[in-house]
């Protein structure tokens, strides 16, 4: 491509939204609300402690309380569902994030479905994901909806375009399908199965990758002038997307760090400030 790719900054689109939420915590702190989001860590991951602790400041930089329940790698799945359920119960506690992933022997969707919907600030409940595809999510799961918070600060069209995703998880590959079918792109939904991957991800006008694998998106499969969001971290801060092979190719794309993160992030602390609005 001759003109210069748009690099789609998230750290300006996460500012911009944090600068709105300050405002609307100040006016919930002088109402006597404090907004509050519990993290729940179970385990001794340090990727995860570190994505915690980044929660953590960020909601001290707002004015958010952040409650950080950290319990032993041993837990039961009966006692993390017990933990849930006490913040359920806490009046005080708007929006309850339990940090993915948790070790294996605890059943994960049980311990997400513990959490009640009006505090389900991340979507990760069942009853959220339908809400969300039907387009009547209170809080859709933060990293799709991240991903549409860039598309539209930078005023990149969705309706009518071909969005290929890669990637499949029931909190990014499956919400951000549904989110961009409800703004009427047309979704082809991929996977590191699918047959003849490169050859499909090239028909796309806007390819999310969220594959979970380092540099997996090569540049030779990006379509000329396509907008590439990359919702992958990976060790050694490189995403799901090849970004120098692609560069030449694209019309827009997110870097790895301070694209996609930051943004999922702010929408995280969004959410919680929006349930303790909710609560007045």
């Amino acid at each position: 491509m001759n003109e210069q790719p748009l690099i789609l900054n998230g750290t300006v689109v996460a500012q911009q939204i944090k600068d709105e939420l300050a405002v609307r915590v100040q006016t919930l702190t002088e109402k006597g609300v404090v907004p509050c989001l519990a993290t729940i860590l179970v385990g001794d991951d340090p990727a995860s402690a570190t994505y915690v602790r980044m929660k953590g400041n960020a909601c001290a930089r707002l004015g958010i309380r952040s409650l950080k329940v950290e319990l032993g790698k041993t837990t039961s799945t009966a006692g993390l569902v017990a933990e849930i359920e006490r913040l359920n119960d806490d009046p005080s506690v708007h929006g309850i994030l339990l940090q993915h992933p948790v070790p294996e022997h605890i059943d994960e969707r049980a311990a997400f479905e513990a959490i009640r919907l009006d505090k389900d600030v991340d979507g990760v409940t069942t009853a959220g994901f339908a809400q969300n595809a039907f387009g009547m999510a209170a809080y859709p799961s933060c990293t799709p909806a991240a991903i549409l918070a860039i598309l539209d600060h930078y005023g990149l069209p969705i309706e009518g375009k071909h969005a290929v995703v890669v990637g499949r998880s029931p909190i990014l590959g499956k919400p951000v399908s549904q989110m961009l079918l409800n703004r009427n792109a047309t979704v082809t939904v991929c996977h590191s199965r699918t047959q003849d991957l490169g050859r499909i991800v090239a028909l796309g006008d806007i390819v999310v990758a969220a594959v979970g694998r380092p540099q997996f998106i090569r540049g030779d499969w990006i379509k000329e002038g396509a907008v590439v969001l990359d919702a992958g971290y990976n060790e050694g801060n490189v995403g799901d997307v090849d970004y120098e092979a692609c560069l030449p190719r694209v019309s827009a794309i997110t870097p790895v760090p301070a694209g996609v993160g930051p943004v999922t992030i702010a929408t995280l602390l969004k959410h919680t400030v929006e349930a303790a609005e909710r609560t007045l």
